[in-house]
Formats: structure tokens, C-alpha cells, sequence
């Protein structure tokens, strides 16, 4: 039999699906997932989405479905990094840029408070030397 009888028929995307793979889906079970484990045990999870195939059209769809939250924080500390609530309490989309900008990695972390954001005990206690000395020029 030759190729040329095999009838080939070109199937086009829907509407809106244009560079998905496909791929982000299966994140929001996960993520489902990742919440409950939350809430069962305390123990927060990250999700590394710069080490997945995701695609531009991905990422957007994921972002979109997880909607926006109330809380959003930048730290400034050898480039920027950004943590934003999504509409899930607990789950926050974490984006770290480096000094020119330039997107470095990005996270969806589940958490009650994202881990980069809490005080280290060292600087805790700076805090606290800083308010005795406050408190000593009273």
C-alpha cells in the first residue's frame, strides 16, 4: 500500500487552546492534593514550573484558573521575587527575577505563609537588639 492513499486529516485547536500542551491540567489535581496534605498534616509543597514542559499559552491557562488573591508581597534581595495569593487561599504563585529582571525560576507554593517570607531566628533577634536599643534611648 502506498502513503499516498493513507487519508491524513488536519485537526485544528479550539479557540483559546493555541500552545497549550496540555500539561497544566494535571497541575490543579495536584494542586488539590497538595492542599489537603496541607490541612492534614501542616506540611507545605512547591511545585518548580520552570522545571516543567509548560508552554507560554500553559502558564497563562494555570494562571488564569487560579485566579488572584488578596495578599501579594516583593522582597528585594539579589533581584526581585514576588509572592501572590491566588484566588486558593494557601496556594501562591512565587516569582524570582535577578538583578537585570530576567525571570530565574518560578514556583506555585502551598502554604499558609510562604516559607520566603517568614522571619529567620537570626533576624529575629537583630529585631530584637533593635528595639532595646530604642528602648535604651527612651
Amino acid at each position: 500500500m502506498s502513503l499516498d492513499v493513507i487519508p491524513i486529516h488536519v485537526v485544528n485547536a479550539p479557540p483559546g487552546d493555541a500552545g497549550l500542551s496540555g500539561n497544566a491540567p494535571p497541575l490543579l489535581r495536584e494542586l488539590l492534593e497538595m492542599v489537603q496534605r496541607l490541612l492534614d498534616t501542616g506540611e507545605g509543597t512547591a511545585i518548580d514550573l520552570s522545571a516543567l514542559p509548560l508552554t507560554p499559552a500553559d502558564l497563562d491557562w494555570l494562571r488564569e484558573r487560579l485566579g488572584s488573591g488578596e495578599i501579594s508581597a516583593t522582597l528585594q534581595a539579589g533581584g526581585e521575587s514576588t509572592l501572590a495569593e491566588t484566588a486558593c487561599p494557601g496556594v501562591w504563585w512565587v516569582t524570582h527575577r535577578n538583578e537585570q529582571g530576567t525571570l530565574t525560576a518560578q514556583f506555585i507554593e502551598v502554604a499558609f505563609v510562604p516559607e520566603l517570607v517568614k522571619a529567620h531566628p537570626q533576624d529575629v533577634a537583630i529585631g530584637r537588639d533593635q528595639l532595646e536599643l530604642v528602648i535604651s534611648a527612651l
